[in-house]
């Protein structure tokens, strides 16, 4: 080992344990005298039993006689007096290619029977905020292989977009239809909060081989701690950042912030944090605008390109966590229900959704047929009264006409099955041919 190495590796050493003991045991949290640790900062404590094994948990509190544990197992088998043991390292990870292939959970320890994961890398949980003009905006588009989003709402490169809907509209569908058909170098898929069956589901049966091997699959299902849940998006970061910074495109699938935000809520209550709106903590406003910021495209090469979902509580989508991702990312998908209840696929509101990014990446020709497809559909919307019901007569209204005339070809064009994926060119060429069909 060379002499610089080894003087910094000595310099890092942990040469004396600190520790603390329990002073109060809550069902979310734990209370101890120590260690002097700072926020985010890992321990382990002591539990009871002759064969019980020490349950790891998180800093989240710290006080000038006390700091407050969230512990990564719920209702640990722990007692009052018990030893809590400050672990080295800081806040780091593994990573690498090494988890490629790979299904892992919260602490980076594999789910999928295949063995343990050999890693000599390591990456910062807590990662680093990229400076504003060392991001760069794409000029590269985004190829989705669905019709309605390349046509219509095109993304590019390193974009951050959100998927807004209510529970059972096709989130999770559109989801692994965008995982399977984007070309990206690396992929991670990040569950937080989902059902185990989902999991299982999109893991076993979901992914085609070729792109599964290109794919990390980090989950934390919904009977998991809310610590387990809020460290799961923190290492699907690390690892997106870790390919990131080798110049890779990363496609990175988070599912979904609005139980991020619920987890981050959990411990912040159980920390003493204030409730604010919906009785979501500050810590919620603080830590999700920088994990969206972690993302995005850099000038010395390399993107991880976001694919974010939102769980809204209404079909409205006006909670505090949608209003915040909506002035967050850089577009936003609205799924319908009405479009869904129909067995409309995907059900994307284009009316309703922005890609921030789509007219600087489209040509001439099919920025003008896009602006014109929505608005034809935005014109029936507005007169679907007067239409559906009969009061309108053919010939008052020429825009209302001619959207009445282009709506079958273009709900056709926006309808696409979830194996089926159309080239970007296939998907323009027929965009702007229905546009001047109608003209």
């Amino acid at each position: 080992m060379k002499p610089d190495a080894l003087l910094r590796q000595l310099r890092s050493a942990e040469l004396i344990a600190r520790t603390g003991r329990v002073r109060r045991i809550m069902p979310t949290f734990v209370e101890a005298d120590g260690p002097a640790l700072p926020l985010g900062a890992l321990c382990t404590i002591e539990c009871s039993g002759p064969e019980a094994q020490p349950v790891l948990a998180e800093v989240t509190r710290v006080d000038r006689e006390s700091v407050t544990l969230a512990p990564f197992e719920d209702r640990p088998a722990t007692f009052a007096g018990a030893r809590v043991t400050a672990l080295p390292g800081g806040a780091t990870i593994p990573v690498g290619d090494a988890f490629l292939g790979r299904a892992i959970d919260s602490l980076s320890r594999p789910i999928d029977r295949r063995g343990p994961i050999d890693s000599h890398e390591t990456g910062s949980l807590n990662g680093a905020v990229a400076a504003p003009l060392s991001r760069v905006t794409t000029s590269r588009a985004l190829h989705t292989g669905v019709r309605a989003i390349d046509g219509l709402l095109t993304l590019g490169v390193g974009q951050r977009i959100g998927v807004f809907a209510a529970s059972g509209v096709g989130k999770t569908s559109l989801l692994g239809q965008l995982t399977r058909q984007v070309d990206a170098d690396r992929c991670v898929i990040c569950l937080v909060g989902e059902r185990g069956r989902e999991v299982e589901a999109l893991w076993s049966h979901g992914l085609p081989a070729a792109v599964k091997a290109r794919t990390t699959m980090v989950a934390a299902t919904s009977d998991q701690s809310a610590a387990m849940r809020a460290r799961c998006a923190g290492v699907a970061l690390a690892l997106a950042e870790h390919w990131r910074a080798r110049g890779h495109h990363v496609l990175l699938v988070l599912d979904s912030v609005t139980r991020l935000a619920m987890a981050l809520r959990e411990i912040g209550l159980a920390a003493g944090e204030p409730p604010t709106v919906r009785a979501y903590t500050p810590g919620v406003f603080a830590a999700i605008p920088r994990l969206v910021e972690r993302c995005g495209a850099l000038a010395e090469g390399g993107a991880i390109t976001a694919i974010m979902t939102v769980l809204s509580e209404t079909d409205e989508v006006d909670d505090p966590v949608s209003e915040m991702m909506k002035s967050l990312l850089d577009g936003h998908i609205l799924l319908s229900r009405t479009l869904a209840e129909q067995g409309h696929f995907p059900a994307i509101d284009v009316t309703r959704s922005v890609s921030r990014l789509a007219t600087g990446l489209m040509a001439p020709a099919h920025r003008a047929a896009a602006t014109d497809a929505a608005a034809s559909l935005a014109t029936y919307d507005a007169s679907r009264t007067l239409i559906e019901s009969g009061i309108y007569t053919g010939g008052s209204d020429s825009r209302i006409d001619r959207a009445i005339a282009l709506r079958p070809a273009l709900l056709d064009y926006l309808r696409q099955a979830q194996d089926t994926a159309v080239a970007p060119e296939d998907a323009v060429r027929t965009l702007v041919a229905l546009a001047r069909g109608g003209a």
